[in-house]
């Protein structure tokens, strides 16, 4: 069965995690992904968070599978040649270099256009065009500047930056799409594009319900479903909203039972209006079904901290699984709190390939995620990282290289 990017080559001059996230994704979905490498070196997140000694650290396999690596010295002469060979073989140059790091290398956008007009370049950035375009960026910095952070965590602390890599990964995912866009506007147009994705956007782009409550916020003055409401105040930006929904659906994470030694021993609780009687029920709280302080959402915004309480106090009771199964029957809406360790063993997700073992030559076994978008005519196969250099004399030689020039690029160590 043929995969859904079958015949697709991407130049993969990208390191670390939002460019690696980008090209891992378009090998799953079947791209041939040339990674170049600096020889000797590679990647610099081969030797990062290393666990196992003189193997490639699970930082760089579980952001590189499916792809092929080349080791080529783009400083030599010939290692030019050889890029611009690469240049005019491939579809699709990927890179997130710091700016200006392609144009001092020799290759503008119009040096690449003259080698090969259908290439589509595309990059990451910290920040688009701007006052800090030409400034550097990394995954918390984006989350910072997206405005993530000055919404994330509870009204008396600090701004918070969460566990999910938003910025580099959120900003991968984004390229992603922009690079299969272009591929499909390039069958109308015979033309490639350049493809721009900066971390700063992609991170507004995933925090848009804070835009819409800043506006909200300078409309009326208050938001009714953040904790501040009632009895806190509201000043002229969109606060932190601890674990509130921030959806129009009043939510909040209460403890069960075990939660004295379990730190995640915890479940995530949406008192929904349409099943706020069954709710009642569940707690033993029927007389609030009729009650008027209680039976309407408008209502209950005025109770939602002795409301979530009581509920708690009923959580509480249970394990966050045993809760889940009960709340299931009456469609309340609710999320078991998942520690790491209870995902990797979670058999369900290994089953659809969200979790993936791979076997690697140097390191053993050890598990991933796996491609998170599910085709039903194009099934992702994980297969593992490259060693660096690994496939640099198989792609030479698809370039068309002979032994013998080769053998000369090794003894320069130009590869």
């Amino acid at each position: 069965m043929s995969k859904a990017l079958d015949g697709v080559r991407i130049l993969d001059f990208t390191h670390v995690q939002s460019g690696p996230t980008c090209t891992q994704l378009l090998a799953w979905l079947g791209a041939d992904v040339i990674k170049v490498e600096r020889p000797g070196e590679g990647d610099a997140t081969r030797a990062q968070l290393r666990d196992v000694a003189d193997a490639d650290s699970l930082y760089f396999t579980m952001l590189n599978h499916n792809k092929r690596s080349l080791t080529l010295d783009t400083k030599d002469p010939i290692g030019k040649e050889v890029l611009e060979t690469l240049i005019r073989y491939c579809d699709v140059l990927v890179e997130n270099f710091a700016p200006g790091a392609l144009d001092r290398m020799g290759f503008t956008w119009q040096r690449i256009n003259e080698l090969n007009p259908r290439m589509i370049v595309a990059s990451v950035k910290g920040f688009g065009p701007g006052p800090y375009e030409d400034c550097k960026v990394y995954e918390n910095v984006a989350q910072c500047a997206g405005g993530a952070a000055s919404t994330t965590g509870f009204d008396d602390g600090p701004p918070m930056v969460t566990g999910a890599q938003i910025g580099d990964s959120g900003t991968g995912l984004h390229l992603a799409l922009g690079i299969v866009a272009a591929l499909y506007q390039r069958n109308s147009t015979g033309h490639g594009q350049k493809v721009l994705a900066p971390m700063q956007d992609a991170v507004l782009n995933l925090c848009r319900v804070k835009l819409r409550d800043q506006q909200r916020l300078e409309r009326t003055g208050t938001m009714h479903e953040y904790p501040q409401y009632p009895d806190g105040k509201f000043g002229e930006a969109v606060p932190r909203a601890g674990n509130a929904s921030g959806g129009g659906q009043p939510g909040s994470i209460l403890k069960c039972k075990g939660w004295e030694t379990d730190p995640n021993a915890y479940i995530y609780f949406i008192t929904q209006g349409a099943v706020w009687p069954a709710v009642c029920k569940v707690i033993g709280e029927e007389g609030w079904i009729t009650d008027e302080a209680f039976k309407t959402p408008a209502a209950r915004l005025l109770h939602l901290k002795p409301i979530f309480a009581r509920i708690e106090q009923w959580t509480m009771t249970k394990t966050k699984f045993e809760a889940m199964d009960i709340l299931n029957k009456y469609d309340i809406p609710c999320g078991p709190i998942l520690s790491m360790k209870e995902i990797a063993q979670e058999p369900s997700l290994r089953e659809t390939g969200t979790i993936v073992e791979v076997d690697h030559p140097t390191r053993g076994k050890y598990l991933t995620v796996g491609n998170p978008i599910k085709l039903s005519d194009s099934p992702t196969e994980v297969t593992r990282s490259p060693l660096l250099g690994e496939h640099t004399e198989e792609v030479l030689a698809q370039l068309g290289y002979n032994a013998e020039q080769v053998a000369l690029m090794r003894a320069k160590k130009v590869i």
